[in-house]
């Protein structure tokens, strides 16, 4: 191979990791150390060809830096050394080794990354820069998305397998993908050694880091998430980028730091991920620097997600997004019909504060699904291996009548009823609604609520459900179309309850049995709420309609006033979730219009009527 010449150069802040310049390329890496070098090889080989040693007067602090001039570079790969030990670049871009998932011969490996620049054309790319208020995200795995042998497509559990998938995510009508950490991590759970012994694969247990929470390499994509044929995953990542914004839909994925990472690298992986990758925002977990992410001017434009964002502003663009699990446990409790729980049903529909968007879920990874939800009791992680100790217990559930899997007609009803309820308090709420891959057809994964551990058929998508309950898909779909076609469910302000259009009528208002009388006591488990329509504006400049959504959340029927809708219209009823003969839901113009000026609302039924 031909012999690599180090080159003098200036002594100053170069990109990170490795980098091409006129005749040559340049190392840049941290390491707190004596001696660094680069050690070069062959592909698929162990030993170095070639070590070349940072010269000291290129090192600036513990950053050193090395100008290598050459011409031919194909077949390379590197990693760095430090005093002797050898460790991978952290700003590498691509490691090899990894392609096959959950591959234990390169586990213990000190991975390299190619000596390689890849071209990706993104021609006209453009974000959608879709606003927090007209967000509909869908959240899931990449592996689990689509490795189910009834997923359809070719390219099982990987980018390609999502692209395939995207005329069903345009059917559904989700506007943005969340995506599990897809930045390099390894699968394979090493077992903690006993005093005086390496680390060790640990086979026996058969454990898998499915999730992808845990160190990781920040600056390159998955290997094992592409397809192994003639692109590598980043390619074919950026690929899956440009087709879902060329159909208007927006990819946010997430980043899990261990709070390790010094605050400068963590800026550094997320601007990467910005700009390299065209995403639309970033899912921050782990712990993270939330001051410097949430003021950085380079990120103010795109959509960054977090537990919670403090007292930092969003910024003339309201691009930071608050994780809202409060929003789960109250709206779960109200779904129970659990006591003094209508205080935090009127709260959470409302709330959409001015600085920041909120991301309202009725179930999230870590957790049970929506099917689980009103399946089971209790948690089943028994095949965890943790004799059923990890996972919450505060799952906030309720099993409708029978524990697990049954065939009993009137549980098998109960539980689609309290689905389109859940869906219902989901989409109708002001907030970002943000539902889990699945969900939408009954997703279960048997109980268990912490499936972290679980590669096989309790986490990956079964897609025959798809088939199976069609009719809970067909009310997602109805309900998130009613959502988008709807302003007055999705405002770009927090509603005021306040009359500020002179219009006679207060943007949002709250009732009881009885119109304009909330009641709000801890026996209570019912509310209506109306909505104004002159208060959202229709994408073809017209105003909306009046809505008024009655929520009976006791396991009692009650009779509800409705309020008086201007002169020359009356009420239709659009939804009605106790309507198991038609699912739920009409059509708006063909919905059954209300004669009476007082409506009995069956037990545990969300009625919406549409002016």
């Amino acid at each position: 191979m031909e012999q690599y010449k180090i080159a003098k150069h200036e002594v100053r802040g170069y990109p990170m990791g490795l980098s091409e310049i006129q005749g040559g390329i340049r190392f840049c890496v941290a390491a707190e150390g004596e001696v660094c070098r680069v050690l070069l090889f062959k592909k698929g080989e162990d030993k170095p060809a070639q070590t070349l040693l940072f010269p000291q007067e290129y090192r600036k602090g513990d950053v050193w830096s090395m100008t290598v001039l050459g011409e031919d570079f194909e077949g390379l790969e590197y990693c760095f050394e430090i005093d002797g030990t050898p460790f991978s670049d952290p700003y590498g871009k691509r490691f090899t080794g990894r392609e096959v998932w959950g591959d234990l011969e390169h586990v213990s490996r000190i991975l390299k990354t190619p000596v390689e620049f890849l071209e990706f054309d993104w021609g006209d790319d453009k974000l959608p820069q879709i606003p927090y208020e007209d967000s509909v995200i869908y959240r899931l795995h990449v592996r689990g998305f689509t490795k189910h042998s009834s997923s359809g497509v070719r390219n099982k559990g990987t980018f390609q397998g999502i692209e395939e998938k995207i005329p069903y995510l345009k059917e559904l009508g989700i506007t943005a993908v969340e995506l599990m950490p897809v930045n390099e991590f390894s699968e394979v759970v090493m077992q903690m050694p006993t005093l005086g012994t390496p680390y060790h694969v640990d086979k026996s247990a058969g454990k898998i880091n499915y999730w992808g929470y845990g160190p990781g390499f920040y600056f390159a994509t998955k290997a094992s998430y592409g397809s192994g044929k003639e692109k590598t995953s980043d390619l074919e990542f950026k690929s899956l980028v440009k087709a879902l914004h060329k159909e208007g839909i927006e990819v946010i994925p997430e980043l899990y730091f261990t709070g390790n990472e010094s605050p400068a690298f963590v800026l550094d992986a997320v601007r990467f991920w910005a700009e390299e990758f065209h995403v639309d925002g970033l899912r921050l977990t782990g712990a993270y620097p939330l001051e410097l992410l949430g003021r950085d001017p380079y990120l103010s434009r795109i959509k960054l997600l977090a537990d919670n964002w403090g007292e930092i502003s969003g910024g003339k663009v309201k691009h930071l997004g608050e994780y809202n699990h409060g929003f789960m446990v109250d709206m779960r409790r109200v779904l129970k019909g659990d006591e003094d729980q209508m205080k935090a049903l009127a709260y959470r529909i409302r709330r959409n504060p001015a600085d920041f968007g909120v991301i309202n879920y009725m179930a999230n990874t870590n957790g049970f699904t929506m099917m689980d939800m009103v399946s089971h009791d209790i948690k089943h992680n028994e095949s965890n291996g943790e004799n059923n100790r990890d996972g919450s217990d505060l799952n906030y559930s309720w099993n409708c009548g029978v524990e697990g899997p049954t065939r009993r007609k009137k549980v098998l009803e109960l539980r689609k009823k309290q689905l389109r309820n859940a869906f219902l308090l989901l989409y109708l709420s002001q907030g970002t609604p943000l539902m889990m891959a699945g969900d939408e057809f009954g997703n279960s994964q048997g109980g268990n609520n912490n499936a972290y551990c679980q590669d096989n058929e309790v986490s990956w998508i079964n897609w025959n459900l798809k088939k199976s309950n069609k009719d809970i898909l067909d009310f997602v779909k109805a309900v998130i179309a009613f959502r988008k076609a709807h302003p007055v469910f999705h405002m770009p302000k927090e509603p005021q309850i306040m009359d500020y259009l002179s219009c006679g009528l207060p943007d949002m208002s709250y009732h009881g049995v009885q119109a304009w009388r909330p009641e709000f006591e801890n026996f209570r488990r019912q509310l209506g709420v109306f909505y104004c329509g002159s208060y959202g504006k229709k994408a073809d400049g017209e105003r909306d309609n009046h809505f008024y959504v009655v929520y009976n959340m006791h396991w009692e029927p009650h009779e509800f006033d409705l309020p008086t809708v201007p002169q020359g219209e009356r009420w239709h009823v659009v939804f009605h979730t106790g309507r198991n003969e038609v699912n739920g839901m009409y059509e708006e113009i063909t919905g059954p219009a209300v004669e009476v000026r007082r409506f009995m609302v069956s037990s545990r039924t969300i009625v919406v009527f549409m002016g």
